[in-house]
């Protein structure tokens, strides 16, 4: 997963330009071309959303916006690769009209069911139910 991190301009709810939406669109496209592309999706700033915090037992539903705009994601592509390496390099191609050339990509490996330590039956519910909705 590529985390787009926001900032200022994500945050101000600041449309992109046509030039960095077609520039962002081509990038897309070369992914999915490499056959390595499963999602990419912007979002709206945090003043469009909430937190719902768990604490002692109780529910607390935070209404954004939220304070720390370089801890949220204006963002993600989600990428099929071998290695980081790979993944680093494709983020490399990440256009530059993004940010103005300033900004904060962070990689994250997703974790497979067989990364936890669970029962085997467990294991395959959770693969059951990510190819029912189309997740692998």
């Amino acid at each position: 997963m590529i985390i787009r991190r926001a900032d200022e301009h994500t945050e101000a709810g600041e449309p992109a330009s046509e030039a960095l939406v077609d520039a962002m669109s081509r990038y897309n496209e070369e992914l999915l071309k490499a056959g390595v592309l499963l999602d990419a999706t912007g979002l709206h700033p945090s003043s469009r959303g909430a937190i719902v915090e768990f604490s002692g037992g109780r529910t607390a539903v935070i209404d954004g916006p939220f304070t720390e705009a370089k801890e949220l994601i204006a963002g993600y592509t989600m990428v099929r690769a071998d290695s980081l390496e790979e993944v680093v390099e494709l983020v490399k191609r990440w256009p530059t009209l993004d940010g103005g050339g300033n900004v904060d990509l962070e990689i994250r490996q997703v974790a497979e069911p067989e990364d936890f330590d669970v029962r085997p039956e467990l294991i395959e519910r959770e693969r059951e139910l990510r190819a029912r909705t189309g997740g692998n």
